[in-house]
């Protein structure tokens, strides 16, 4: 099968095109030919040995993927039962998924119906799962609650949005200059031009009081930042480090270290004094809580149906494109999800 492999950790161009054996499926496994898979920070941050738990290289990248079923074991477990050869399925696939076949766990696939496209399905479990899972799960937002989103036009940024509009928050959002009329345009009340205006202020002049949860991939001097927008009881989910990684899509020690060194250290009795809670995000961290992500994924497609949430996909690359895909993403070009496609 042909397959994107990183044969070192670095810049886009460590990528090459392929032909590996195909997957041999495991105990509780099945195998999806894919036809399409999503790009993610995190496969930004895997191929520049960056992220937790990354293969050591040569690995193929990519966390999540859509396709049909080619083959299942005998053994799956009762929760996956329904799973069968020919079905359409989205899955988080823990890397592997820039291929043209990948062998994933059961629990973690998830079938789609006929009325979702598979570029839509393959554009999901990622973004939205992060961010339903951030805002509704640990962050327990209720109608009328705001909420700072940072990166708001990106993949992530934009499932928020929409999750955010369906349940009825008051949304702030950040990004460049070149993306404010687009925020605006899906529904941010108060869009935030960070490279002219502290969103501090911005928020804080709105909301006085502080808000209720700031959802921020950011890092460094935006975790302090975000978490003097809070209000009593407020709420800071992190589930990135994106000031550590720079337009060249190369590795920096210096950018690293200035990230770490501007994020701020959190101690419990200050915490305590505001009532204040920092909760940390990362998918591929949820074993054993497959339950509470079919769950989630399911009520993240009857949205869908319903009309609720729509992803938008900014850009598809074939297979073989895939470094430049991520030269797309590191340029800060993207409006919504970029997508691998597989022929």
């Amino acid at each position: 099968m042909r397959a994107i492999v990183a044969r070192r950790y670095g810049p886009p161009e460590v990528f090459e095109l392929q032909n590996l054996p195909e997957p041999q499926l495991k105990p509780g496994q099945v195998l999806i030919r894919i036809k399409a898979a999503g790009i993610n920070f995190a496969d930004i941050l895997s191929r520049m040995g960056m992220y937790g738990g990354v293969p050591k290289p040569p690995f193929v990248p990519g966390l999540e993927v859509a396709g049909i079923i080619e083959d299942v074991t005998s053994d799956l477990p009762p929760q996956a039962a329904g799973l069968r050869k020919g079905l359409r399925v989205a899955a988080l696939t823990k890397f592997n998924g820039y291929a043209e076949l990948a062998a994933v766990p059961a629990l973690q696939v998830f079938p789609v119906p006929d009325s979702v496209s598979l570029e839509d399905a393959a554009a999901m479990p990622v973004n939205y799962l992060t961010a339903y899972h951030s805002m509704f799960q640990m962050g327990n937002l209720q109608p009328g609650d705001r909420i700072l989103i940072h990166a708001a036009a990106g993949g992530v940024g934009i499932a928020a949005i929409q999750l955010a509009k369906a349940h009825k928050l008051v949304i702030f959002g950040t990004a460049g200059s070149a993306k404010q009329e687009y925020l605006r345009s899906i529904g941010v009340d108060y869009p935030i031009d960070y490279s002219k205006e502290d969103f501090v202020d911005v928020v804080r002049r709105v909301a006085p009081d502080g808000i209720e949860l700031a959802f921020d991939a950011v890092g460094g001097d935006y975790f302090k930042r975000s978490q003097r927008c809070l209000g009593p009881g407020g709420r800071l989910v992190v589930y990135g480090f994106s000031a550590a990684v720079g337009a060249d899509g190369k590795r920096s020690l210096w950018r690293v270290v200035k990230a770490l060194l501007q994020t701020r250290l959190y101690h419990p009795l200050p915490m305590i004094d505001r009532n204040l809670a920092v909760i940390g995000v990362h998918l591929g961290r949820m074993q054993g809580r497959e339950a509470l992500m079919k769950k989630e994924m399911d009520e993240i497609l009857r949205m869908h149906q319903a009309g609720e949430i729509k992803p938008v996909i900014g850009k598809m690359f074939p297979l073989e494109q895939a470094a430049d895909a991520h030269r797309f993403i590191h340029a800060r070009q993207n409006i919504g999800k970029v997508l691998l496609t597989v022929s």
